[in-house]
């Protein structure tokens, strides 16, 4: 149920360092804390009602009043890169000053709190990581607080808003379940049954400027004439060896790194690429009826799997480099410089769904629409499949022996 409307204006600006808000921006429409500071809802100016955002105006919206509140920004915020080892030198010393230092994240899975519901009075509950969220009751919207903001945390420089809508998201996961040709039949009449929910995953970007060496060798082909022991001749290849080195330096950019574990890496990899050019500086008010989730992989851990990508593309680039037919690489030294990172929220519709007593995962890229997950498999169209290529790949050779 809608709140007094004399709460509506009981604004709150919570105290940050000065250096996390102009990196960061802040809002002029900050909210309301919730039971004792331990959550934030944001009221409608107009009837006291819970507002959430609302994707097709990307503003807030209160959904029983109609307001429409305008997402507002400090002159001049901006989602700017943050220097990567400055970070970790200075989170380092809040958690030494703060006596606490986390092993994989302070958010830890086994974390939990309850926050009281100022519309219902009903206890939300918040496991691990989870950050915003709506209580089961009265649906009404609420988020932890200082969490994203907390001294000996990396806090949150961006955030991509919720671009598809709810209803567009199940229209593309219907295309994409008729598109799975190997997926039982069953499956594709049926479809999927389930419930998006919208989800801020937490990500890292890194930009490095890389500086390699590298040493190896390029084999190039050639062709000799030959005799068999029955004196026949046949053309047999062979390939000459020649040394190659150099040093040659490539810049990344933002190489993202999903900061949350527990989810299926390549299914979530595969909703690259996002439209970063569209992301905002960080407001709570956009997290507002949505689920969201804090970093449970730190910043350096998170950027020991952006370096494995960094060096998977240098050693494409190298073997380019060397060129020829063949390339052998004996040695790649990547010395990286100028390392900068950002802490992004972006969004995701994520269902939970089962088949035959199976569960599967959906997830939706809400930036481009893009569908990925898992689906059940038929063996017997991927068997016959295999049989029929077989029956072609013997036919074709039955021809061309003749």
């Amino acid at each position: 149920m809608p709140k007094d409307a004399s709460t509506a204006n009981d604004i709150f600006i919570q105290d940050a360092p000065a250096s996390d808000v102009a990196a960061r921006g802040t809002s002029h429409f900050a909210g309301r804390t919730e039971d004792e500071g331990k959550g934030r809802v944001f009221p409608c100016e107009e009837c006291g009602a819970d507002l959430t955002f609302h994707i097709g105006v990307q503003s807030l919206k209160c959904p029983y009043c109609g307001h429409v509140q305008p997402l507002q920004f400090e002159a001049g915020a901006a989602v700017a890169e943050q220097d990567f080892h400055a970070m970790l030198e200075r989170v380092r010393e809040r958690q030494v000053r703060n006596k606490s230092k986390p092993a994989e994240g302070e958010v830890a899975a086994s974390d939990v709190r309850e926050i009281r519901c100022g519309s219902c009075s009903a206890q939300v509950t918040f496991t691990g990581t989870l950050t915003s969220s709506e209580c089961s009751y009265c649906g009404s919207p609420i988020q932890r607080e200082n969490v994203h903001d907390a001294e000996d945390r990396v806090p949150v420089d961006g955030v991509l808003p919720f671009l598809i809508e709810r209803a567009k998201a199940e229209t593309n996961l219907k295309q994409w379940v008729q598109s799975r040709w190997f997926a039982p039949n069953e499956f594709r009449q049926r479809g999927v049954q389930g419930k998006f929910n919208g989800v801020y995953l937490p990500y890292w970007t890194y930009d490095s400027m890389t500086w390699n060496a590298y040493s190896g060798e390029r084999g190039e082909h050639y062709w000799v004439t030959e005799r068999d022991a029955k004196g026949q001749e046949r053309r047999v290849r062979h390939t000459r060896w020649w040394p190659a080195s150099g040093t040659f330096e490539r810049f990344f950019d933002d190489v993202l790194v999903v900061a949350s574990k527990g989810l299926p890496a390549g299914v979530i990899d595969s909703l690259e690429p996002w439209p970063l050019e569209r992301t905002l500086p960080f407001q709570q008010q956009m997290l507002a009826g949505f689920l969201a989730k804090t970093y449970d992989i730190e910043l350096d851990a998170g950027f020991q799997q952006a370096k494995a990508r960094m060096d998977a593309a240098i050693r494409s680039d190298v073997h380019l480099r060397i060129g020829g037919d063949e390339q052998r690489i004996h040695s790649i030294n990547t010395r990286h410089n100028a390392i900068t990172f950002k802490h992004l929220l972006l969004p995701v519709w994520m269902m939970a769904y089962r088949f035959h007593g199976k569960a599967y995962q959906i997830v939706v890229n809400a930036g481009t629409g893009e569908v990925q997950g898992e689906r059940p498999y038929s063996w017997v169209k991927i068997l016959f499949t295999v049989l029929a290529v077989a029956a072609v790949v013997a036919t074709i050779a039955a021809i061309t022996s003749r």
